[in-house]
């Protein structure tokens, strides 16, 4: 959308002087920076098709709630509906910051770690929402899923050597995830979608992949992603969490939630960016022997 198209369809936002096109992330919305009258990003639209407005409209929804948490994140300002154009859109304040994996190896390990802290405890935060009910139990849908993305997995031609441990351990700790709660999830909790300004913690963002089931199940994106741009910083995550000593069903379910997402995370490469299959393998591979082949449920890196 252009800034004519934009001060036409969402009127009341503050003068804006330019959109700059956002193009970080692997969300297929369209994102924006609109720029307020001291050339400064003020607010970030996102647009995507009408067939997509529900489920937009509910995203939306869901950004306020968290906001009204008092997390530091986007604040909701507009949603709406452009059928002429074939667009939905919601306008968001602008968090400044910078990416936290490239901000965070900048920085040093205390500093790393205090980041981390800040977000862990902004995370158990977003974990106090719970669905309003009517939800199917979270182990059973989780196990629904899991039989799926395995079937995808076992037709997609690539295998790892592991398979077995992998699938004996999921087999074997399934069942920890009966009664389970159905909290909020921001299911993308990693540093990719974290920002940083003057060395510490700013906001979360990105919520369009938002769940609802067990909050530890947030924790997975450690594994695959944080662990990787700043150990002190995944410690750090899980320090502030839990304020303290960190319980043993955490880490027997997050041991559990990184296995089950091993055969997904090799067909998601080789759906949408299977020129990065081979850094993706070698990504499980570290989270395998982190976890000793899952001899053992809590990382390697993990020091208190």
């Amino acid at each position: 959308m252009d800034l004519t198209a934009i001060r036409e369809h969402i009127p009341g936002l503050e003068p804006l002087t330019g959109v700059q096109p956002i193009s970080k992330g692997f969300s297929f919305d369209r994102k924006y920076a609109l720029l307020g009258q001291n050339g400064q990003p003020a607010y970030v639209l996102r647009t995507a098709t009408l067939k997509d407005a529900d489920r937009k409209r509910n995203e939306f929804e869901i950004v306020r709630r968290v906001h009204e948490t008092g997390v530091r994140t986007s604040g909701p300002v507009a949603f709406g509906t452009i059928e002429a154009s074939d667009l939905c859109f919601m306008v968001l304040t602008y968090v400044d910051g910078d990416d936290a994996s490239e901000a965070l190896p900048l920085l040093t390990s205390d500093e790393q770690y205090a980041i981390g802290e800040t977000a862990g405890s902004e995370l158990r935060r977003m974990h106090e929402l719970e669905h309003p009910g009517g939800l199917e139990e979270w182990s059973t849908r989780r196990l629904a899923k899991h039989k799926r993305q395995l079937e995808q997995y076992r037709s997609c031609g690539v295998a790892i050597p592991e398979e077995a441990a992998v699938l004996s351990f999921i087999e074997e700790h399934a069942g920890l995830m009966n009664g389970r709660p159905n909290r909020f999830q921001h299911d993308d909790f990693h540093p990719g979608n974290l920002l940083v300004r003057n060395k510490a913690y700013a906001g979360a963002i990105d919520f369009n992949r938002y769940d609802w089931g067990d909050p530890y199940h947030d924790f997975l994106k450690i594994a695959y992603f944080s662990r990787d741009v700043s150990v002190p910083f995944a410690i750090g995550q899980i320090d502030g969490y839990f304020g303290g000593r960190v319980p043993e069903l955490f880490w027997k379910l997050y041991a559990l939630y990184t296995a089950m997402i091993v055969p997904p995370t090799i067909t998601w490469t080789l759906q949408v960016v299977p020129e990065q299959l081979d850094s993706m393998l070698d990504r499980i591979r570290v989270v395998l022997e982190d976890h000793r082949g899952f001899d053992s449920v809590v990382p390697g890196w993990y020091k208190p």
